[in-house]
């Protein structure tokens, strides 16, 4: 599912504004809203002159995985990190110093300010989740249920509110929902 953005944004204006800033800028926002899914959305979208190298850390990961010198030989154009706030302090330093050095643009995505140009912030409030739900369900011809439709917009967000704004847990929360009512055989 596409990012959903609000009004007035778009993926075409985020690339301008990301071309404005040397390639530079950090997305931010809580987890579970959404700065994977537009970062995929964004990579997908480059122009053609760029070339993207894409890393994606978890919890633990303290550096890309990949010595300096095979970066070297891949000439990217642009670093995309995600999840970069894994790196430790030592190695978003040298990531920064090799980019700036190397003449390579960093776009990354955080929890939390990185200090990078700000490209996006991202949030799930209660009428963003509705709307995500409401696209996830027009796209399911197999949810034919209007009861059972209404029962997981009703549902949306009073589970956002329990998972304090994360909309991907949202998500795995009505997925357990549309489970039960399958099982009961509605």
């Amino acid at each position: 599912m596409p990012f959903l953005f609000g009004p007035g944004e778009s993926v075409e204006g985020l690339l301008q504004r990301l071309a404005a800033q040397g390639w530079w800028g950090q997305i931010v926002g809580p987890h579970g809203s959404g700065k994977s899914t537009l970062l995929a959305q964004l990579v997908a979208s480059l122009p053609p002159e760029q070339r993207p190298r894409c890393f994606e850390l978890h919890d633990g990961q303290r550096s890309l995985g990949v010595p300096w010198s095979e970066l070297a030989h891949h000439r990217p154009t642009l670093l995309v990190v995600d999840g970069y706030e894994q790196l430790g302090r030592w190695n978003r330093w040298r990531l920064r110093r090799y980019c700036r050095r190397r003449g390579l643009g960093l776009l990354v995505t955080a929890h939390a300010d990185v200090g990078l140009p700000w490209l996006y912030r991202t949030t799930c409030d209660e009428a963003t989740a509705v709307a995500v739900v409401e696209r996830l369900l027009a796209n399911q011809p197999e949810v034919a249920s209007r009861a059972l439709r209404q029962e997981l917009l009703d549902h949306a967000a009073a589970a956002l509110a329990r998972h304090g704004g994360n909309c991907r847990e949202l998500l795995f929360e009505l997925y357990d929902v549309y489970e039960a009512h399958r099982s009961r055989g509605a």
